[in-house]
């Protein structure tokens, strides 16, 4: 759990979460898949 070590580590992890959803969202949408 990062929130134990890290001060940032819980935002951190939601923004890389949201960006890599965001990002596979596009590329599905682009291929045709959504």
């Amino acid at each position: 759990m990062p929130e134990l070590d890290w001060k940032f580590g819980y935002p951190t992890v939601l923004l890389v979460l949201i960006a890599l959803t965001i990002f596979l969202y596009r590329k599905f949408r682009k291929s045709g898949w959504l």
